[in-house]
């Protein structure tokens, strides 16, 4: 009998290193482009699948050969990884399900807790702390909110514990992690549990304007595929390597995995976000669960490359990738949100928001700093002053070399496939045309921007506002709420609250869900009005078709009209986004369908009085 044992234990050790070569191979792949080691990926799979099936034939054998609960807790965990890394990579939502059934696997059948005991062994309890901030991420990216509180807890106490336990390693790194998931959540929950941030047909299909989407063909149609997202700002809000904003856009770009909300009860909660196993089977973890939880009606997702706090270099490549790889008639998506340069952090200081005196005017001393902000970035680090080294995004972390700065000609080689691009700075003004097409300044520089001078396709754009607009000052700093912009395309009501100062515990829930009607049907009506205009530009008109591209372009004219409102119009420059090519007037702020909508809404808050309906 012991022979027997050791010949099982001996196959699954190796079996064990087998899958861990593979694992390692795989591990670091960039989660951009097509793999061309693909099919090396269903061989690290395949190498699990045989070692998970191999422990549940054998798990006597092995428990009485010294196999400790927390090497089965590894296993699954790796196989967790695999399944969220092939998420990253592909965006399809049954990775990210599979991944998360290995996850609550694991959560609930313990198969950490024996490392507690296990001679205080520091590299076990590294593994169970990076597998509480693995599922972490997983439950937030699935909206799982009471999981993800409930890890929280747990993963607070484990820290806690491990300080304790391991008095001479330093836990600082874990402490951060812990202090970020708790930043993450005090930020994200306002209004969130009301309805999903991905497409969901129960919110974002407006029945009354679908004959006229289904009629609607461009010309030219483009598919959308493929989507690069990027945030870089100071002290922004995050957890992991995935910011808020780049958050709140990657779920945007995405379906509901259901249609609807997802709230999978496979096990009774006990509680203690521990939950009670009737599987009836030792270390049985079903990987087909996933088939019960997504809804394969529905379209894949487009695929997204999220960069972290990358250098220009490291942007460009990944844009140059993913464009040499976009197949015919399809548009490329960009999303970069960051400072306009390195001496003003887009963190907007109090000081710096849309203040709003008796008479609604900005205060004069943001106007004073605003002024010297404006002149110091219009010098290059030679000290001269030009139109082309003040057009930038800051991508660093300090100081202020011309290789952090990515410039609006460095997207111009990538028109030469269709490109809808969002910028969300405070210059994002750098991307506007103007007069740029012309010689700029006196001492022979070329002012470079992006639009009017593709080399290919028209580029649809999407500026934000260079200054947030907010009625209460406490709400304007990014590194504790996020962009505005951002906030209003991927969260247009909860954004509009934020912005004339109203909580979630000053609004009864009838009333918030009448409002969520009110800017639905405002929704409908300006998809009927776009996709029956004879004058919307052909690079609108080309990506209508796509519903998540048209969902974006209706919330930025509802973000368009409230700001306009919002704002004097003398301020508008700084405090109102704008789209180039230009959208039909039929649609703009001083149409009556969308004024109508704006002070529908506005007076269904009892907020009228925030805006200048009679000034337009």
């Amino acid at each position: 009998m012991g022979e027997k044992n050791d010949v099982v234990l001996r196959t699954f050790r190796a079996l064990v290193e087998g899958a861990d070569r593979k694992f390692a191979r795989v591990r670091d792949v960039p989660a951009y482009g097509h793999v061309t080691s693909q099919q090396y990926f269903h061989k690290v799979f395949k190498a699990y699948t045989k070692l998970w099936k191999y422990q549940q034939d054998h798990r006597s054998e092995l428990v009485d050969s010294g196999l400790h609960r927390w090497e089965i807790g590894e296993i699954a965990s790796r196989i967790g990884q695999l399944y969220f890394g092939q998420y990253m990579r592909t965006s399809e939502a049954r990775f990210l399900v599979e991944a998360y059934v290995f996850y609550e696997a694991i959560l609930n059948r313990r198969y950490f807790e024996g490392s507690k005991g296990f001679g205080k062994d520091l590299g076990v309890r590294f593994k169970e702390l990076r597998f509480y901030a693995r599922f972490l991420l997983v439950s937030l990216i699935l909206n799982r909110t009471e999981m993800v509180k409930g890890l929280t807890d747990l993963f607070k106490a484990l820290v806690d514990e491990s300080k304790a336990c391991f008095r001479e390693t330093n836990f600082k790194e874990w402490r951060q992690v812990v202090q970020e998931i708790v930043r993450f959540m005090k930020v994200d929950t306002a209004f969130m549990n009301v309805r999903p941030l991905r497409y969901c047909a129960m919110f974002d299909s407006h029945q009354a304007s679908l004959p006229y989407v289904a009629r609607f063909h461009a010309k030219k149609v483009l598919k959308f595929r493929d989507a690069l997202l990027t945030s870089y700002h100071r002290n922004e809000v995050k957890f992991a390597e995935l910011t808020l904003d780049t958050f709140r856009m990657l779920q945007c770009l995405e379906w509901e995995p259901s249609g609807s909300f997802y709230q999978k009860q496979l096990v009774e909660s006990n509680g203690n976000c521990v939950s009670t196993d009737h599987s009836g089977a030792s270390g049985l973890i079903d990987i087909n669960l996933a088939a019960d939880m997504t809804d394969p009606t529905l379209p894949p997702n487009p695929r997204k490359a999220i960069l972290y706090r990358p250098s220009v270099t490291h942007l460009i490549a990944v844009m140059a990738t993913i464009c040499e790889e976009l197949p015919p008639d399809s548009v490329m998506l960009v999303y970069l949100s960051a400072s306009g340069n390195a001496g003003h952090s887009n963190n907007v200081s109090q000081m710096e928001g849309f203040q709003k005196s008796s008479k609604y005017k900005v205060s004069s001393q943001f106007s004073q700093e605003q002024s010297s902000s404006m002149s110091e970035s219009s010098s290059n680090d030679r000290g001269e002053s030009t139109g082309y080294y003040d057009s930038y995004l800051w991508f660093g972390s300090r100081g202020n070399s011309v290789s952090n700065n990515l410039y609006p000609g460095d997207i111009i080689p990538f028109t030469r496939r269709p490109l809808f691009l969002i910028i969300d700075s405070d210059n994002s003004h750098a991307f506007k045309a103007g007069l740029s097409k012309l010689l700029y300044d006196l001492i022979g520089y070329s002012r470079v921007v992006l639009h009017g001078a593709e080399r290919g396709e028209a580029a649809a754009l999407l500026l934000s506002p260079m200054r947030p607009a907010f009625k209460n000052l406490s709400d304007v700093d990014i590194s504790k709420n996020g962009s505005q912009f951002t906030f209003f395309l991927t969260a247009p009501l909860p954004a509009f609250c934020q912005m004339v100062g109203l909580h979630s515990s000053d609004i009864n829930a009838d009333v918030y869900n009448d409002a969520e009607n009110i800017l639905s049907t405002a929704f409908s009506e300006w998809e009927v009005i776009l996709c029956t205009s004879t004058s919307v530009n052909i690079v609108w008109a080309q990506v209508l078709n796509d519903p998540f591209i048209r969902r974006l372009i209706l919330r930025f004219i509802f973000c368009r009209s409230v700001l306009s409102f919002f704002c004097l119009p003398e301020d508008s420059d700084q405090y109102v986004p704008v789209c180039l090519p230009h959208l039909p007037s039929s649609i703009s702020p001083k149409s009556e369908v969308v004024r109508s909508s704006v002070l529908r809404l506005a007076k269904h808050f009892s907020v009228a009085d925030c805006f200048h309906f009679n000034d337009t």
